[in-house]
């Protein structure tokens, strides 16, 4: 169980960022992150990683590079040309537990008929405590938690005490390509969520 105290912290810490973290999730939802035009939510969340103190790896899926792989699904409608995914690697200064991955996807399914939406699906809406709009609740929020959760917890005097891997992926609704580009690039974690 939590100590009283520590958990003060970590809710007091919470609640201090909470409406930036709402005002981050908004700026994500804004940016229409469809199949191939992800790379302005992602160039968002690496600046908050980096603004968060995270070693930041940004690059572009490699097609070649995947395909021999038995859980590479094929890419038939197009490229991977500006796309790419964001990981954010916390380094601890003494490895003392188990290493962690939290991983999201930016990428959202279209919006389809416009006159289906209550608002615009790219404008985020906050109606009776919950916010509203296309990626709102798959799976950008989803990014912006893990992000969040973190930074609480380091404000309020702590650290991860083993590596801990941000990752904001694409390609999550169609193919798997972008979790998948993660695992070739060599991250990998004794547990992930």
């Amino acid at each position: 169980m939590i100590d009283a105290v520590i958990q003060s912290q970590i809710m007091a810490a919470v609640d201090a960022l909470f409406d930036e973290q709402v005002d981050f999730l908004k700026a994500l939802v804004r940016i229409p992150s469809l199949r191939g035009q992800e790379a302005p939510c992602q160039d968002l969340v690496a600046e908050r990683l980096h603004r968060f103190g995270y070693e930041v790896d940004q690059w572009q899926l490699d097609e070649a590079e995947m395909q021999h792989h038995p859980g590479f699904s094929p890419v038939m409608y197009t490229s991977y040309e500006r796309a790419y995914n964001v990981v954010g690697t916390h380094r601890p200064r003494q490895r003392k537990g188990r290493s962690l991955i939290l991983q999201g996807h930016v990428d959202v399914v279209p919006a389809g008929p416009a006159e289906q939406w209550t608002s615009p699906p790219f404008e985020p809406s906050e109606r009776g405590g919950w916010l509203y709009g296309r990626g709102a609740g798959d799976m950008k929020n989803g990014v912006t938690a893990n992000l969040y959760a973190v930074e609480a917890l380091k404000r309020a005097g702590m650290q991860p005490a083993a590596p801990l891997y941000q990752q904001s992926v694409i390609e999550e609704e169609c193919t798997g390509n972008g979790a998948l580009a993660t695992i070739l690039r060599g991250y990998q974690a004794d547990g992930v969520l």
